[in-house]
């Protein structure tokens, strides 16, 4: 019996593969695909996206490899004249393509000796007290203490589990690809700026050599999405918009994508999870889709790990859906109000003016933003200081900075201007470090491993009241 088996080696699968590896649990990624896609399904990674990665010591990676893109405009496209001012230490949009972001995350993975099995599929699971069994296409099984669910919004886990998938189909649809152009490359990105104005779904990313990654909105809802738009059904809706299809040609891969929207029911059935798309859908308008999934698997990969090393409290596992199922509610209805500001019709075309008005407000336009980039999330822990569940952004210490301290997924007791608080009991999982800062929020701050605020204040009473809650008895 393996620790736990995740299905599915996309960006979701691979974070949370690393996650569980990272406390010596022994992870196996289970893959139909043979070989890693070469399409780039997303294409932008969002700050709390990058802060989870500079928490593991591994963000470095991507920032060497990626562009960075003002954040300011990514609600609705929408352009105020100022800059937005995030409190992050990563203030912008990095722009860099699925397939690097897998390859990265995947070599994270393998360095922390998480076992990838491709081309192979899950093709039944039964589950009992003790674990769960896979059924693999290999005429093999597998059996688990966990699974997890990561296999997009298709998902055969989930639909095996039986757990329900409401929300509602696409109304529209975007034909994209990646495909050469003889146009010159200035021509391109002219009348792309100019269609762009209105069509806020029609554009043209170069990617060198010649081939952009172009997307246009499609003449209907396709029947089947899996079945992937012509050359000619590409270039069709180039000249109807403007009037061009700049010479494209050579397509590498095709593809369309809808604003289907829907939710997960349940993210926990037994000792199977769902994380990513396997438990929510929805438009890509603003790039939530990649960075939400991460961001899922790092909220359950310390507490399923803190399970299988046996020091989990009762409820720590329920607290995955009851943290991430209402941000993934969030995520659907911000990019519900995206697409409708999309579409042309009168009254989302006035509903965009006057959100272009209030966004000139910054207070409005900050909100808007920190939706998209995640960094408003605050869990419920039932506390009425605000400080409790929000992210702590990275931190300069006289030791160097906070996130350097989060490396290897442990809790954390950051001690400021209080120094007799003890972890005592704990040290085996969170570890303390004393320094003075004048950015602490609080005299003394508890994080959890993915960096969420447990705990704040001076008393050693009230700290040994929190502990458990997240980090389980104390030990001798």
């Amino acid at each position: 019996m393996v620790d736990v088996i995740i299905v599915g080696a996309g960006p979701t699968g691979l974070m949370l593969a690393a996650e569980l590896r990272l406390q010596g649990v022994e992870a196996v990624v289970i893959e139909r695909d043979p070989e890693p896609t070469k399409v780039v399904r997303a294409m932008g990674m969002h700050a709390r996206t990058i802060e989870i990665l500079d928490q593991r010591g591994i963000a470095d990676r991507f920032l060497a490899l990626g562009a960075q893109h003002d954040a300011s405009r990514f609600f609705a496209g929408i352009a105020p004249p100022n800059p937005v001012r995030l409190d992050t230490s990563f203030p912008f949009v990095l722009g860099l393509q699925q397939p690097i972001t897998d390859r990265l995350l995947a070599e994270h993975a393998v360095e922390l000796g998480v076992e990838f099995r491709r081309g192979c599929a899950v093709t039944g699971l039964t589950q009992d007290a003790d674990g769960v069994t896979a059924d693999l296409s290999d005429g093999t099984h597998l059996r688990a203490r966990y699974l997890v669910g990561c296999d997009g919004g298709r998902s055969p886990v989930r639909k095996m589990l039986g757990v329900a998938f409401p929300g509602e189909p696409a109304r529209i649809e975007t034909l994209l690809g990646e495909v050469e152009l003889t146009a010159p490359q200035e021509e391109v990105m002219a009348v792309v700026m100019e269609v762009h104005k209105t069509h806020k779904r029609f554009g043209a990313v170069p990617l060198g050599d010649g081939v952009f990654r172009i997307g246009a909105p499609a003449e209907g809802v396709a029947e089947d999405s899996d079945v992937p738009p012509t050359l000619d059904d590409l270039k069709r809706q180039f000249r109807a918009l403007a009037g061009t299809d700049f010479g494209a040609h050579s397509p590498r891969w095709l593809s369309r994508f809808g604003d289907a929207t829907r939710l997960a029911d349940h993210y926990r059935v037994g000792r199977v999870f769902l994380a990513g798309d396997a438990a929510h859908v929805h438009p890509p308008t603003g790039g939530q889709g990649l960075n939400l999934g991460v961001q899922d698997a790092f909220n359950l990969g310390w507490k399923l790990a803190a399970a299988v090393n046996g020091w989990a409290p009762a409820d720590l596992l329920d607290t995955y859906e009851s943290e991430r199922r209402p941000v993934a509610a969030d995520v659907l209805d911000n990019t519900r109000v995206q697409t409708e500001l999309s579409l042309l019709d009168p009254g989302p075309q006035a509903m965009r003016r006057l959100l272009t008005q209030l966004m000139n407000f910054e207070d409005v336009h900050r909100f808007l933003v920190e939706k998209v980039t995640a960094l408003n999330i605050r869990y419920d822990f039932g506390s009425d200081n605000d400080l409790i569940g929000r992210r702590q952004r990275d931190l300069p210490l006289k030791d160097g900075r906070l996130y350097e301290h989060l490396h290897q997924g442990r809790g954390l007791l950051l001690v400021d201007r209080t120094g007799d608080l003890s972890v005592a009991g704990w040290s085996n999982r969170v570890d303390r470090v004393v320094d003075i800062t004048e950015q602490v929020p609080a005299p003394a701050i508890l994080l959890r491993p993915d960096g969420h605020i447990a705990w704040a204040g001076t008393d050693q009473q009230d700290l040994l009241a929190a502990l458990p809650r997240w980090f389980g008895a104390a030990t001798n």
